[in-house]
């Protein structure tokens, strides 16, 4: 379905082809047509295995036989490399399934021409789009049971469930297995992450078709190809995490902060807020990176008397940052510069170096920050910057 959509979206099919000779692997062709999949006119791509292929692939292939394959092809290295990447991902996991070591598995349904076909091929059409990023939406993973090497299982199928571990996933009462182990492996090995709600503006669109038709449900594949619009002012996600506080002691809350900074926030505050009944309270946010957030709700519930938090994910834009250290009549204070591209629009002192100097001086610290705020302003372009 992922070959079919490519094309159906506009790659000319003997180009995958040409490449795909690169690969040592004999006794298929690769076909397209258009079909009907109630009512949505789609391309499917078919893997046509010989007779010869068909045996190759019931004797099934472990790891090495795959690398050797691959290895061996005179694809790109970048191709070669996400490929071998994309087929180790599929190994580990039914090495996880079934408890043995991923170089012992012998892949039959996975091992065959047509899943290296599917793979490389797939590989190869987005290399030709030059693709630098794909997101994918919720995926629906049928339910039912399916016929394996191994007996029937349940969809979807164990392998299928282990690699698109931390992508969302929901099952559905479609009887069939939406979802197969190649796709989920493509996914997760392409690196795609979740749809997370941003604007795009589609230059391109195709549907790729799956084999089975399926009653009231087009069994099909959808690629949307194009750019982010204004991705160029949304380059940096945040995830806000929030809580309603009405009944803690507030001289906790400087300890509480100190052990979220400590642990990675990059910024908490702290709001005066009205709740129900015309209670007062604080609102309390963090703003976090998203490998943080589970570490800093934790401290909030093992810190205060929250009994719930909420967050989400926004954007935000930051200019550029350094610390320069400027020479100046106190000695050398360091300043916060703020660029946006290459011009110097804020400069702050370090509070902790005016503070040093207040003291030391015995001068009026707001003199101090004044007094050094326009020194650098004057001489921050010169050679006095180190």
């Amino acid at each position: 379905m992922c070959l079919g959509a490519l094309v159906d979206a506009g790659i000319n099919l003997s180009s995958i082809k040409k490449e795909l000779k690169k690969l040592p692997i004999q006794n298929y062709s690769l076909t397209s047509q258009r079909v009907s999949k109630s009512g949505i006119s789609a391309t499917k791509v078919d893997v046509i295995i010989k007779a010869k292929g068909k045996r190759l692939k019931a004797e099934g292939k472990k790891w090495k036989d795959i690398k050797r394959i691959i290895e061996a092809s005179t694809l790109s290295d970048r191709i070669k490399q996400k490929g071998l990447h994309i087929f180790k991902k599929l190994f580990e996991a039914e090495a996880r399934v079934h408890g043995e070591s991923f170089d012992k598995i012998h892949l039959h349904e996975l091992g065959g021409i047509d899943c290296l076909v599917d793979i490389f091929g797939t590989l190869i059409g987005l290399d030709i789009l030059g693709i630098e990023k794909i997101y994918v939406s919720s995926i629906n993973l049928g339910s039912g049971s399916i016929k394996t090497e191994h007996g029937i299982l349940p969809v979807p199928a164990p392998a299928t469930t282990e690699l698109l571990k931390g992508y969302p996933v929901y099952l559905s009462e479609i009887p069939f297995e939406l979802t197969t182990p190649t796709g989920a492996a493509i996914i997760s090995g392409i690196n795609a992450d979740p749809y997370s709600n941003f604007k795009i503006a589609a230059e391109k669109i195709g549907y790729g078709a799956g084999n089975k038709d399926i009653p009231n449900m087009p069994n099909t594949l959808r690629i949307l190809i194009g750019k982010k619009i204004n991705a160029d002012k949304c380059k940096d996600f945040v995830t806000v995490i929030e809580t309603n506080i009405d009944d803690m002691n507030p001289q906790f809350y400087e300890y509480v902060m100190d052990r979220l900074f400590e642990a990675g926030a990059l910024d908490v505050f702290l709001e005066n807020i009205i709740m129900k009944k015309g209670r007062p309270a604080i609102k309390l946010t963090v703003i976090s990176e998203e490998s943080n957030v589970e570490k800093l709700s934790n401290i909030l519930f093992q810190e205060t008397t929250t009994i719930g938090i909420r967050f989400y994910k926004t954007c935000r834009m930051t200019l550029n940052r350094e610390i320069k250290k400027i020479k100046t009549k106190y000695g050398v204070v360091r300043m916060k510069v703020s660029s946006l591209k290459s011009d110097e629009i804020n400069i702050s002192p370090e509070y902790e170096d005016l503070k040093v100097i207040a003291k030391k001086t015995n001068t009026p610290i707001k003199k101090v920050t004044d007094i050094v705020r326009l020194y650098c302003i004057h001489h921050l372009k010169k050679e006095t910057c180190t």
